[in-house]
């Protein structure tokens, strides 16, 4: 699947989830090497862990972040 952001660096995020377990996250642009530990972080975790830790993050005084945007992803794959 394939995630548009809205309001943060990064333009897409690209998910595997399967049965409700992350197998691949990747950020396209934005923060590289963060993005990249967080990805690693969300992999092998079940999609609801890291919604809940992840989920409302800010980025500034943007109402959304890479993190959070990422909680939104999830929701709408399982």
């Amino acid at each position: 699947m394939v995630y548009k952001t809205n309001g943060v660096c990064c333009k897409e995020i690209h998910l595997e989830v399967s049965e409700g377990i992350i197998k691949e996250v990747k950020f396209s642009s934005g923060c590289d090497g963060n993005l990249k530990g967080i990805a690693e972080l969300a992999k092998g975790r079940k999609a609801e862990e890291v919604i809940n830790i992840v989920s409302g993050i800010k980025c500034g005084a943007r109402g959304t972040s890479c993190p959070d945007q990422l909680a939104v992803a999830l929701k709408s794959v399982i």
